[in-house]
């Protein structure tokens, strides 16, 4: 069937956007990596930056083996639960769903994020091959499904399915929970199972700080990850050319621009909201602090950042401060040694911005993303807005089956890891450093030649030493 010109400018358009988007949200790996770096000791950072390069080629691979096909395969033979075509991109492009190689492309993107996220939790002390295999199954499994549920338009959750949820379906826009909580309660586990690193706390509980090596390269990653979630959350709408068919000048265009605006307000509201209120429990001004308390912010919006008033990102920026800072309080009460947050950052505010849609959700907008702002739709919306208990329900829904399909599925994997010895590092490849141990060398030129280049020089110098 031939195409007019006005629908080949439009295809063109809507693919530049999603397209450029997605190499938006793949910045946010090289964010992610510059974050990972300076937030560990210069012994090990080598290894984090190789864990990153490990999440986007394995990802790849088992994204576009399976991934894909597991979070939004459609037709006869899927279901609410999983997807069961499109393997290896069969039959993509497809005209029937609208699914063409930029929107493989751009999901990819997310899925490689996952499995950034959980490295963080378990750095500086996990072997490279227990690695390679979580990783592997986080993005080629335990992701996809639950994007199938909130994403595709079969799953079980969707705002857009045909059996809604609680007359509503869960709306978690971009992923607080799809993406940032999977991460998070995938971190837990592996770090809960593996342990405090040697040294983090004393004979007595008692924690001792364990410092990043650069600051410089926390500050650039988190600039980096901001950058990109201007493609992460606006790019969420897939197209950019939508008009809403009850109004003369509003339309997609619209709504992408409101929603960068609003992960703007929610982040920077997070972030200075985190400078305040660590000087007042710690006694100083810390970058490092603040710069967890800006993502800490974008993470929690990232769910409602479509549906919600920018007074409102305010509110969810403020709140997910708080839920960073008491959580990470929590975890040296607990003896959680997590060297990067991810799990009270991604975990415990990607929570919180899912139960933050459910209370500020605005009806009009919620119409406009998922109705295309047709009027005399009736939905659920957010239950301080007036709109009932509907969406909260679906909200809270999401927030615990996340939690148990990823318990279910992760902490099995990482307990039979460890129970086969392949998961956490000896003792002795700890102190020594991961770079040394385990990838052959430092990641800087040092220029005391007396200090050991390789482990075997390492070891040595250990042997003579005593």
């Amino acid at each position: 069937m031939a195409v007019s010109w006005e629908e080949s400018v439009e295809y063109s358009i809507n693919t530049i956007y999603l397209l450029f988007s997605a190499y938006l949200v793949f910045v946010m790996q090289l964010g992610f990596a510059m974050l990972c770096a300076g937030s560990v000791r210069a012994k090990n950072a080598m290894n984090i930056m190789l864990t990153n390069v490990v999440d986007a080629v394995v990802g790849s691979l088992s994204f576009y083996i399976f991934g894909f096909a597991f979070a939004f395969g459609e037709g006869a033979r899927s279901n609410p639960f999983i997807g069961t075509s499109f393997f290896a991109l069969n039959d993509i492009p497809s005209s029937s769903y609208g699914y063409d190689y930029s929107f493989f492309l751009f999901q990819w993107a997310f899925a490689i994020a996952v499995a950034g996220i959980t490295s963080g939790s378990i750095a500086e002390r996990t072997q490279f091959s227990a690695y390679l295999i979580f990783s592997c199954f986080l993005s080629g499994f335990v992701y996809p499904v639950v994007a199938h549920w909130v994403w595709s338009d079969s799953g079980w959750l969707s705002p857009n399915s045909s059996n809604l949820l609680l007359g509503s379906g869960a709306i978690d826009f971009a992923g607080s929970g799809v993406v940032h909580l999977v991460g998070g309660v995938a971190g837990l586990w592996g770090s809960f199972i593996e342990g405090p690193r040697v040294g983090r706390f004393d004979a007595f509980g008692k924690p001792i700080p364990i410092r990043g090596h650069n600051a410089t390269l926390v500050v650039l990653g988190t600039f980096l990850l901001w950058f990109g979630w201007f493609g992460f959350n606006p790019g969420s709408f897939d197209k950019i050319l939508v008009a809403y068919p009850d109004t003369s000048d509003q339309g997609n265009w619209t709504a992408v621009g409101r929603t960068a605006v609003i992960t703007t307000l929610a982040g920077s509201t997070a972030g200075i909201v985190t400078l305040f209120g660590r000087r007042f429990i710690v006694g100083h001004w810390d970058a490092l602090d603040v710069c967890n308390g800006v993502l800490g912010g974008f993470v929690a919006i990232t769910s409602g950042c479509a549906v919600v008033e920018p007074w409102a990102a305010v509110v969810c920026g403020f709140l997910a401060a708080w839920v960073l800072i008491g959580l990470n309080i929590l975890a040296l009460k607990l003896q959680f040694d997590d060297p990067l947050e991810a799990t009270q950052l991604h975990g415990g505010c990607g929570a919180w911005g899912l139960i933050f849609t459910g209370l500020f959700a605005k009806e009009e907008f919620v119409i406009q993303v998922y109705n295309s702002g047709t009027v005399g739709t009736v939905r659920p919306y957010g239950l301080l807005m007036g709109g009932g208990w509907g969406l909260l329900g679906a909200q809270v829904t999401e927030v615990l089956v996340i939690a148990a399909w990823v318990s279910l599925t992760m902490g099995p994997l990482f307990y039979a890891l460890q129970s086969l010895q392949i998961l956490r590092i000896s003792v002795d490849d700890e102190v020594a450093g991961l770079d040394v141990s385990s990838h052959g060398g430092h990641a800087y030129v040092h220029s005391d030649e007396n200090h050991p280049r390789f482990y075997a020089e390492y070891v040595s110098l250990q042997d003579n030493g005593s």
